[in-house]
């Protein structure tokens, strides 16, 4: 199968996420035949749930088209590096492939920070792609922060 990033997609939800007042962050979760399940953006403050991280929203979107608990064979794009919640349920979702741009020096939980799948108690550790589309991603984040100093 041809390798076709998906990550213009994870821009365009974190880009409706800024809209919204919400953090930039969009994911999307793409089938093992390449077909979309899901998409989303960070949802937090509409939803009044601090898990409503968009690959969170978008996994379990995902979920429940394909009525499993497991992503097997799925890959995730998210526009920034995972926090340790997101990273977990990456895991136990069992994501073949994650794909994110931009790094998360403050909140990440994969390159940064406790480095989830560095841990025996990580059952499932899913391929790792860094730096797609980092700079847009970035670019977005800075924007929308500079907004509100």
């Amino acid at each position: 199968m041809e390798f076709n990033s998906h990550m213009q997609a994870a821009l365009a939800e974190a880009r409706a996420a800024a809209a919204r007042g919400e953090v930039p962050v969009g994911a999307v979760v793409i089938g093992p035949d390449g077909a979309m399940l899901a998409r989303a953006g960070n949802r937090t403050l509409e939803l009044r749930d601090p898990t409503a991280h968009a690959e969170m929203l978008a996994i379990r979107a995902a979920c429940e088209h394909l009525r499993s608990e497991r992503l097997t064979g799925c890959a995730l794009y998210v526009t920034l590096e995972p926090c340790p919640m997101c990273a977990q349920a990456i895991s136990a979702a069992r994501i073949a492939r994650l794909y994110y741009g931009a790094a998360d020096p403050k909140s990440g939980g994969i390159a940064q920070g406790p480095r989830i799948y560095s841990h025996a108690q990580c059952h499932h550790v899913p391929e790792i792609y860094d730096g797609i589309g980092a700079a847009q991603a970035e670019a977005l984040l800075k924007t929308f922060f500079a907004a509100r100093r």
